[in-house]
């Protein structure tokens, strides 16, 4: 992989965004007002239940976790749609970029997108609701980092669907993360799954990454074994969503549907 090439493509998506006022008003405006929400619906909880001594903190990290895992995915589909978008997409294959170089530089401006909007939000809860996400220590370095691997994957798995079957398959870019968040037991535990659904549901790392940040809050102890399923899952899903990708590239080379792509 030549460093220049990914520097230069991660550079034109990064111009895209310092250069438009709304894409920074829409990358802050979302998240935020996602948080207030759960803010509101978390200090609710906190007043009427006694389940959790501190609901609030545990459903509004939980909130902002997931807004992350989402802005991730999200970010690296729309990166990849607006080369389609702007009929971009072959001239970047007629260029000496490589398939891993143009992976690579999606994925590295993906998590600059997500931080535009992670870093706010992560700040504007604490005067709010008196939540702060970083009382999760340094463990949520490696949570955020599984969380943007996994993210990536989806976007990976989306962007593949994208060049086999053409643009017609972008609305699976805006559901793909939906599909996931019931069995990702994002704000609940997986003990409120029916017992065969949580043998589903364990073959994803989102489980282990927010029973760790719940296990974190509530019982301040650290488990290590979560973080290595987590990381073992999303490295898993990473190579398979790569494996993938090829097949399917290589599909659209031989059928010729890459030279539409954007048409």
């Amino acid at each position: 992989m030549n460093i220049y090439r990914i520097y230069g493509l991660c550079l034109r998506h990064i111009y895209l965004i310092f250069g438009s006022l709304p894409r920074i008003i829409d990358l802050i405006y979302w998240p935020s007002i996602q948080i207030i929400l759960w803010g509101f619906i978390s200090k609710f909880f906190t007043l009427n239940s006694n389940y959790y001594s501190d609901t609030i903190g545990v459903i509004l990290t939980a909130a902002i976790m997931y807004d992350f895992l989402f802005r991730t995915s999200i970010s690296y589909n729309i990166m990849f749609l607006e080369e389609i978008w702007s009929r971009n997409f072959t001239n970047l294959f007629i260029t000496p970029l490589k398939i891993s170089e143009i992976i690579t530089a999606i994925t590295l401006t993906s998590i600059f997108r997500a931080l535009i909007g992670l870093i706010p939000v992560s700040v504007l809860a604490i005067p709010l609701f008196g939540v702060s996400i970083f009382k999760l220590g340094l463990i949520l370095i490696l949570l955020l980092l599984n969380l943007h691997i996994f993210g990536v994957c989806l976007g990976i798995l989306v962007s593949s669907g994208l060049i086999r079957f053409g643009p017609a398959f972008e609305n699976i870019a805006w559901a793909s993360l939906f599909l996931l968040a019931p069995l990702g037991c994002i704000y609940y535990p997986i003990d409120i799954l029916p017992t065969w659904l949580q043998h589903v549901a364990t073959a994803l790392p989102l489980v282990h990454i927010f029973e760790e940040a719940r296990n974190i809050l509530i019982n301040e102890r650290f488990v290590l074994q979560n973080i290595i399923y987590a990381t073992s899952l999303t490295l898993l899903y990473f190579i398979f969503s790569i494996f993938i990708f090829h097949i399917f590239f290589k599909q659209a080379k031989k059928k010729g549907t890459l030279m539409n792509m954007g048409e």
